[in-house]
């Protein structure tokens, strides 16, 4: 008989991207056809999605009755995962419970010395290579120390992990697309949609302090090819109907040649799908003369990360771009009719009531059509840890999402910072959300409309709007009982 691994999304929420769709766990469509390759029968569980309590996990534990529960973890979600672990132990104390994903890559001493009762295995850096030794290792009876990458306790002493090289071909990964329960992942902004993520490449060659994935890959990049991305594509809108696409990367345009190739292909596979992407304002600029074919091959949102408004935070973070270049590509992507998405980092160790101001005002500037005032959260791996860690004042890793604030500012207060935020996007969008209406292009406009929708509605920004929106005129609208569905209507 078959030993039976489940792959399980913690149930953590935070109110941020879940306002626009639900996004699938791409990593475990690699991790689940893996497993199957080793011949184990695996299970994608994604509680995430699904709004599942720790209940609800529970009974479907008990009613799979796994051998393996495997999870992955970024810093928000450990506390959501290490409960989860907790409760497959308690169900069925034999089972092998795993861990992976970037916190605890970096973190798993940490978690076998204050979790080691619930965590058998932690899967450090890239997890198919890894994941694909252990299983074999176990079906095989092989030591474990010829594993790679993996971390784990042995006569009560860690294990450390030694390094597993990545894979060098991203192409030929097994995947296990059949798993997933495809009625789940909708794109809200687009009617009727189906969403997908593709992955077209791995890592990013950038150095900014705040971010996580520069130490994950190591400021390394590998790339996928255009003819197999687009096939995975063009497989996934004939047999599963999804017509909306998540490209996963962080940074899938930094080979041009390679990139306009990918934009080729997918223009001539002519899917009528749309495509939502992140990648850098540097790019943008570059690939000025071919934005046509952006929005022609499909692409309709673009996240590009301008962090801050002045040119000295910008060289502080190492984010290796200027205040011009995020400007005129922010304009770039306007012109050719894309919707523009950005975020803007609060709450630094030296920021003051003033400086949030100016980062406001100069966002009003470059004038995307979605800001995010972000609260900067040093990840406890990510190279602005140690420069910031003495400000930190929130310890309690679930609120490590970006939306509350985690570092005292000198001359602030958290709770200054955190309705800074919330002023920071009333009077963004009471500036920003009647030009929508003005928008020639009908698909643009009314994406816009449908997004704002959604974000007044489902958003973190729904409790601080009832929070802190009590005598002041929110979009137009004075505070009330429902100040959200006023603001909708309107």
């Amino acid at each position: 008989m078959k030993k039976k691994i489940i792959f399980i999304t913690p149930p953590y929420h935070a109110g941020v991207v879940e306002s626009a769709g639900r996004w699938m766990p791409l990593s475990f469509v690699y991790l689940a056809g893996i497993a199957r390759e080793e011949g184990y029968e695996a299970v994608i569980y994604d509680a995430m999605t699904k709004q599942h309590t720790l209940k609800e996990i529970e009974e479907t534990l008990r009613n799979i009755s796994p051998d393996i529960v495997a999870v992955t973890s970024i810093t928000a979600t450990l506390p959501a995962a290490l409960d989860v672990l907790r409760c497959a132990k308690r169900i069925k104390p034999d089972t092998k419970t795993i861990i992976g994903g970037v916190h605890p890559t970096f973190c798993y001493e940490d978690l076998f010395r204050e979790h080691g009762d619930i965590i058998d295995y932690i899967v450090c850096g890239e997890g198919e290579l890894v994941l694909k030794n252990l299983l074999r290792a176990w079906k095989n009876g092989d030591p474990l120390d010829q594993v790679k990458g993996i971390a784990y306790v042995r006569d009560g002493k860690v294990i450390a992990p030694s390094h597993q090289p990545f894979l060098t071909n991203l192409d030929n990964i097994p995947t296990a697309w059949d798993l997933l329960d495809w009625e789940d992942y909708r794109y809200f902004v687009i009617p009727d949609s189906r969403l997908a993520a593709v992955s077209t490449s791995r890592g990013c060659t950038h150095g900014c302090t705040f971010c996580s994935q520069q130490e994950f890959w190591k400021r390394t990049w590998r790339s996928r090819s255009p003819e197999a991305i687009v096939k995975e594509i063009t497989y996934l809108h004939s047999q599963f109907g999804a017509n909306v696409f998540l490209l996963t990367d962080e940074y899938p345009t930094l080979e041009r040649e390679r990139w306009n190739e990918f934009l080729d292909r997918l223009i001539f596979a002519d899917l009528g799908v749309y495509v939502l992407m992140e990648t850098r304002v540097e790019d943008i600029v570059r690939d000025a003369d071919i934005l046509w074919k952006y929005r022609k091959a499909g692409i309709v949102h673009i996240y590009i990360g301008v962090e801050a408004t002045d040119q000295a935070t910008l060289d502080v973070i190492q984010k290796e771009i200027s205040v011009e270049q995020s400007q005129e590509a922010i304009r770039l992507i306007h012109a050719h009719n894309m919707v523009s998405e950005t975020s803007f980092v609060l709450g630094f160790p030296w920021e003051t009531q003033e400086s949030i101001e100016r980062t406001l005002h100069l966002a009003q500037q470059y004038s995307p059509d979605f800001a995010h005032f972000l609260a900067i959260t040093p990840w406890p791996y990510a190279p602005i840890y140690n420069d910031v860690k003495d400000s930190i004042v929130v310890h309690d890793y679930s609120k490590y999402n970006l939306v509350e604030p985690i570092i005292r500012p000198t001359n602030m207060t958290l709770e200054e910072v955190r309705k800074s935020i919330f002023l920071c996007y009333h009077k963004y969008y009471m500036k920003k959300a009647p030009q929508y209406f003005l928008i020639k292009d009908d698909f643009k406009r009314e994406y816009l409309k449908r997004s704002l929708t959604l974000i007044m509605k489902n958003s973190f920004l729904t409790s601080m709007i009832r929070e802190y929106a009590s005598g002041i005129n929110f979009m137009g609208i004075h505070s009330s009982a429902s100040p959200v569905e006023e603001l909708v209507e309107k």
